[in-house]
């Protein structure tokens, strides 16, 4: 009877973990930027020939990094979020145009609106890859000090706006002008 003791219990540990795993969201895939410093960059912008943007210049600034792409469906459902989110904050929103091309951005952004306060063409994805980009749409909230405090893989939903994204960056912008005074 004790020999089969030690089995069930490894059997019934592995079911405990199996399910424990279940009730997570797979959508929020851990990122080993959250807590780090956004990766350095100097982008071309998609709306200005011969105009960059670099990491750099976003210092100061809480600001958001939508990655996106004209052939990804799911950016185009969490499109009217974006825009919304660019009318009600004053926190820049800043598109990551991902392996696309710009003259299929430029359609795209013209039919259904520009939310981005810059978008920046990353063409062959390494930017992409720095910010561990695996897929688009991809979400990063970067705060003031240039670290990553956020990241939302997959495409943004109203609930995560509401419950997580917003209340992040209106806590990032009053610490900001807290550290100002």
């Amino acid at each position: 009877m004790t020999r089969f003791l030690l089995p069930f219990a490894v059997f019934i540990a592995i079911g405990l973990a199996l399910m424990a795993g279940l009730r997570r969201d797979p959508r929020e895939l851990p990122s080993a930027l959250v807590g780090k410093p956004a990766p350095a960059f100097e982008l071309p912008v998609l709306e200005a020939d011969g105009r960059t943007v670099r990491a750099s210049d976003l210092r100061g600034k809480v600001w958001m990094l939508n990655v996106w792409a004209s052939w990804c469906g799911p950016c185009q459902l969490e499109h009217p979020l974006i825009m919304d989110l660019a009318r009600q904050t004053r926190v820049p929103v800043v598109g990551l145009n991902y392996k696309d091309k710009p003259e299929a951005a430029r359609a795209w952004l013209q039919r259904l609106g520009n939310p981005y306060s810059a978008t920046l063409v990353d063409p062959d994805g390494r930017t992409g890859i720095d910010f561990g980009v695996y897929g688009v749409p991809e979400t990063f909230v970067i705060d003031g000090e240039g670290i990553v405090r956020f990241r939302q893989a997959g495409p943004l939903t109203a609930e995560a706006l509401e419950k997580r994204v917003l209340p992040l960056m209106r806590q990032l912008e009053m610490e900001r002008v807290d550290a100002r005074h």
